[in-house]
C-alpha cells in the first residue's frame, strides 16, 4: 500500500485534528487495506505511549510508587509530540481505542459469586457509597464551577475504582477543550490520595479496634485504586486482604451500570428527548466477560491473561493522555479540583465507616 496519503508531518497533524472516528481513521478511507492504513498512521504514537508505559511499570515495580503517576508524568514530559508530527494519530488511538479495550477486559476480574459471597450488607453499603459520592461530585462540580463532567469524573473515580473508572467515564463524556485536562487532574489527585490512604487507613482501622472482616470492609469500600486496596488489606492480615479485595471488586462491578447510565443520559441530551441509548461496544465486552467468568466458562489462565492485558492497556492509555496534556494546563486548573476530590474522599470514608459500625 502506498502511504503517500500521509504526505507531510504538517498534513498528518492537520488530519489528526479533523478525523474524529474512534479508531483515528479518516472518514474517507485512504487507498489500500484499512488495517494497514491504521497501523501506518498509528504506530509511531502508539509505540511512544507503549515505551512510556513499560518504563512506568518497571519503575513502579522497583520503587513501589503508583504506576499511573509515573505514566502520567512521563507522558506529560513528551507533550510536544502531540502538538504536531507523526505521533498524533497513535496517541489519539491509544487514548481512545486502547483505553476502551482495557476497560472491557476489566470484566475478566469479576464474578457474581465473589460479589454475593459477602452477603447483602456490603452490597448495600457499596451501592449507597458509590451513588452518593457521584451525587456529591455533581453538587461540588456546580458549587465550585467545575462543571457536571468533572463532577462525574471525580465522583466516579473516588466512588468506584480510581483511575480506571475515570478513564471509563471519560470515554463516554462529551469532549471539550477542558475534558482531557480534567481526566489528568482526577487521575493524579485520586492516585495520590489512594496511596496516602494505603498507608494511613491500616493504622486507622487498628486505632478504631475494627476486627479483620470489618477492617476489610472499610478498606475495600473506601480506597480508590485496586492495587492500593490490596496493599492496605494484606498489610493488616490475610482475612482483611481477602475481604477488602472482594468489596473492591463489588465497587468495580458497579462500573458497568454507572457508565451505561451516564451514556444513556448523554444520548438523550444529544437527540433532545428520551430514546433508546446505544450501548457502547466496550461495555458489552465488559458485561460479557463478567458473565463468562461467573459461569466458569473462562479458564483461569484466560482470565489472568485478560486481567494483565487490561492493566497494560490502561497504562498505555494513560501514558497517551499524559502526552496530550501539558503541565501548564494542569497548573492553571487551580485548587478547586483538588478540594472537590478531597471532600469526596472524606465523604465516602465517613459513610463507609458509619456503615461498618452500624450494619455489621
Amino acid at each position: 500500500m502506498d502511504p503517500s496519503w500521509l504526505k507531510t508531518d504538517a498534513e498528518a497533524a492537520h488530519l489528526a485534528t479533523t478525523w474524529d472516528s474512534m479508531e483515528g481513521l479518516p472518514p474517507t478511507r485512504p487507498p489500500g487495506n484499512r488495517v494497514v492504513a491504521l497501523f501506518l498512521a498509528a504506530y509511531p504514537g502508539l509505540l511512544v505511549a507503549s515505551v512510556i508505559a513499560i518504563a512506568a511499570v518497571w519503575l513502579s515495580q522497583h520503587y513501589g510508587a503508583p504506576v499511573m503517576l509515573f505514566a502520567l508524568t512521563f507522558g506529560m514530559a513528551f507533550h510536544f509530540l502531540h502538538e504536531e508530527g507523526r505521533c498524533i494519530r497513535g496517541v489519539e488511538f491509544a487514548s481512545r481505542t486502547v483505553l476502551r479495550t482495557g476497560v472491557a477486559l476489566l470484566g475478566a476480574r469479576i464474578t457474581i459469586e465473589q460479589i454475593m459471597s459477602l452477603g447483602w450488607t456490603p452490597i448495600v453499603m457499596v451501592v449507597v457509597g458509590v451513588t452518593t459520592t457521584l451525587g456529591l461530585g455533581l453538587v461540588l462540580g456546580r458549587l465550585l464551577r467545575l462543571g457536571p463532567s468533572f463532577g462525574l469524573l471525580s465522583g466516579g473515580s473516588v466512588g468506584i475504582c480510581g483511575a480506571s473508572a475515570a478513564l471509563a467515564i471519560a470515554s463516554i463524556l462529551p469532549k471539550t477543550k477542558e475534558s482531557e485536562r480534567d481526566v489528568i487532574l482526577v487521575v493524579v489527585v485520586v492516585t495520590t490520595l489512594s496511596t496516602v490512604a494505603m498507608i494511613v487507613y491500616p493504622v486507622l482501622v487498628s486505632a478504631l479496634g475494627l476486627g479483620e472482616v470489618r477492617a476489610g470492609l472499610f478498606l475495600g469500600g473506601t480506597i480508590h485504586d485496586v492495587a492500593q486496596v490490596v496493599g492496605a488489606g494484606y498489610m493488616v492480615s490475610q482475612v482483611t486482604g481477602d475481604t477488602a479485595t472482594y468489596v473492591k471488586l463489588l465497587r468495580v462491578a458497579l462500573l458497568l451500570p454507572v457508565v451505561f447510565a451516564i451514556a444513556a443520559v448523554m444520548a438523550r441530551r444529544r437527540v433532545g428527548g428520551p430514546t433508546a441509548a446505544p450501548l457502547p461496544g466496550f461495555l458489552i465486552g465488559f458485561a460479557l466477560l463478567v458473565a463468562l467468568n461467573s459461569l466458569g466458562v473462562l479458564p483461569k489462565a484466560a482470565s489472568d491473561l485478560a486481567g494483565e492485558a487490561s492493566r497494560w492497556c490502561l497504562v498505555v492509555a494513560i501514558s497517551a493522555l499524559g502526552i496530550k496534556t501539558s503541565f501548564k494546563a494542569v497548573l492553571q486548573a487551580g485548587w478547586r479540583p483538588v478540594a472537590a476530590i478531597v471532600l469526596e474522599t472524606v465523604w465516602i470514608a465517613g459513610l463507609v465507616l458509619v456503615g461498618v459500625e452500624w450494619l455489621t
